[in-house]
């Protein structure tokens, strides 16, 4: 079982662009016995309303979204590069339909607020502030709905307040 230690957010260094658009990570919610996990390759983090946030992106028709919307907290897990292949496998098949931490082996630790996984090397544990759905009618550029919705299955955007940052030792 890996080590993990508590860190301030001050005390981050990395490439968010990196980070969540090349390696990507995994957004998890539930509880021991029903939590589900999904990769995201879209994401953010900054300050809002005066707190350190992420911003989780989920569409509706992801089995996610149902354990995030049920929950208080959600975390976003960030792993070493040998992992990819786990975190594709993730992101192509639905927990509805597989057991993804068989299907990967990746181990689930149930921390008090959310799961997050003993492979990631980076957590955030975030509570949640806010939910809103794109809002087609705001889009400024008519090319990024048609590129990126053609379903009209427009993502959910959570705002999550980091409440707790892990890193293994």
């Amino acid at each position: 079982m890996a080590n993990w230690k508590e860190v301030e957010i001050s005390s981050l260094e990395f490439n968010p662009f990196e980070k969540i658009g090349k390696e990507w990570m995994l957004i998890t919610a539930g509880k021991s016995g029903s939590y589900n996990t999904m990769t995201a390759s879209w994401g953010g983090m900054g300050v809002l309303w005066g707190k350190n946030v992420t911003f989780a992106f989920i569409r509706p028709q992801r089995y996610t979204l149902e354990f995030v919307d049920r929950e208080e907290y959600y975390t976003l897990s960030f792993f070493p590069k040998e992992y990819k292949p786990a975190l594709a496998y993730c992101g192509a098949h639905s927990g509805r339909d597989v057991d993804k931490e068989q299907e990967t082996g990746l181990t689930p630790v149930f921390d008090e607020s959310a799961p997050y996984f003993e492979q990631a090397n980076l957590v955030f544990v975030c509570r949640k502030l806010h939910r809103q759905q794109i809002d087609p009618a705001c889009f400024l550029s008519l090319a990024e709905d048609k590129e990126w919705y053609p379903e009209k299955d427009y993502h959910y955007v959570f705002t999550g307040e980091i409440v707790k940052v892990l890193k293994r030792d």
